[in-house]
């Protein structure tokens, strides 16, 4: 029963030791920019993980401004503040985020299709 008892697989979480790396000093903050798709050709572009001390408000009007689309900031319980743009707009906010100085280009992961 000894040899059977080994090869039972056991409960693994793969994502325990995710958070235990992630809270360790000298970690990078990743700034996730994420498309997601509406009713048919539409999208919504959400930017995430922009340092608290920033002003979404006024970083929501450059965008706007600057990509001639709508948006705005969306108060989540879990990820905090929220930037969301009309239409698949990650391309041009990952280069506006690095010509600003508010985000180093490695700290951007861009998710999507």
């Amino acid at each position: 029963m000894s040899e059977l008892d080994s090869q039972i697989p056991t409960a693994f979480d793969p994502f325990a030791d995710a958070n235990v790396e992630d809270s360790g000093a000298g970690t990078k903050e990743y700034v996730h920019i994420r498309v997601q798709q509406r009713n048919g050709r539409k999208s919504l572009t959400t930017v995430q993980g922009l340092k608290k001390e920033y002003s979404y408000s006024k970083i929501l009007k450059d965008l706007k401004k600057e990509f001639c689309c709508n948006g705005t900031v969306v108060q989540d319980s879990e990820l905090g503040q929220v930037i969301q743009l009309q239409g698949d707009q990650r391309k041009n906010v990952s280069t506006f985020l690095v010509q600003a100085g508010l985000v180093k280009k490695d700290n951007i992961k861009i998710h999507g299709f």
